[in-house]
């Protein structure tokens, strides 16, 4: 029976992963929790609109995609207290609140930090500075989409991946909120209908299409992997793909908790 091995949030878009128990799941499909925060282009501090929706493309922020070097921070944010945490090779970088002052610190932090890296000249593009922490630490939007959603992947298809490379390749490259074990590699992406992890109901949407963010080392941030190129020469791919997108399901309305070790049921 497939069954669920991890379960990440992040709460700061295109930084640290938190790995959790369990996770509330609101009745949009989101997470509780989940990329509450982001730092954004000062040209790109307000949402755009994309079917009504606010919209927040990863490109106009701090992303993986664009700036590897991320990786190499450890991130932290304490919900209750609303403040974050940012470390650099086991000493503080930065610590501060949510309050004016303290977003503005933060950013500036990270700020200094990528200037020094070999991603900096993207930063230095016309209208990305100065760097604005945008998000109030507790509404889960910024994720790729303007729908809510949750993503998955299963072990075994880490596991392909890895054997094609031939590299090591673990599960945070890919930043998925669920990580299942007990199918077959590249099964989710043939999943359809209902797809119900515990007492949850979700349904199954499109594959996801995966960016640069999954060339960099989740521990250093050196590209050290060509993912897309391996997903569509070695596989076969149209576009390089690696797991997928869950919605709420067509058949309830609620959210509800996922915990490790639950059930799967898809088909």
């Amino acid at each position: 029976m497939p069954r669920v091995v991890a379960l990440t949030r992040y709460p700061i878009k295109g930084f640290t992963p938190e790995p959790l128990e369990s996770m509330l799941v609101q009745p949009d499909g989101r997470v509780v929790g989940d990329r509450v925060l982001a730092f954004r282009f000062a040209d790109a501090a307000e949402p755009e609109d994309r079917d009504g929706l606010d919209y927040w493309p990863k490109a106009k922020g701090l992303a993986l995609q664009d700036f590897p070097a991320l990786a190499a921070l450890r991130t932290s944010y304490d919900h209750a207290s609303a403040r974050v945490r940012v470390e650099l090779d086991g000493s503080v970088l930065v610590e501060a609140g949510l309050d004016d002052a303290g977003r503005e610190e933060l950013a500036q932090a990270i700020t200094d930090f990528v200037l020094t890296t070999s991603d900096a000249r993207r930063l230095q593009r016309p209208g990305r500075l100065p760097l604005v922490l945008v998000g109030d630490g507790e509404t889960s939007r910024f994720q790729d989409r303007p729908q809510g959603y949750l993503s998955v992947h299963s072990r075994a298809s880490v596991a392909a991946l890895g054997e094609a490379l031939p590299l090591r390749i673990d599960d945070r490259r890919f930043r998925s909120n669920i990580v299942i074990d007990g199918v077959d590699a590249w099964e989710e992406l043939d999943w359809t209908g209902d797809v119900r992890i515990g007492e949850v109901t979700l349904r199954a949407a499109g594959p996801i299409v995966r960016c640069l963010a999954t060339h960099a080392n989740p521990d250093t941030g050196e590209r050290d992997a060509k993912v897309l190129t391996t997903l569509t020469r070695a596989f076969d791919q149209q576009e390089p793909t690696l797991g997928r997108l869950l919605l709420p399901g067509w058949s309830t309305t609620g959210g509800g908790v996922i915990r490790i070790g639950d059930e799967v049921h898809a088909h």
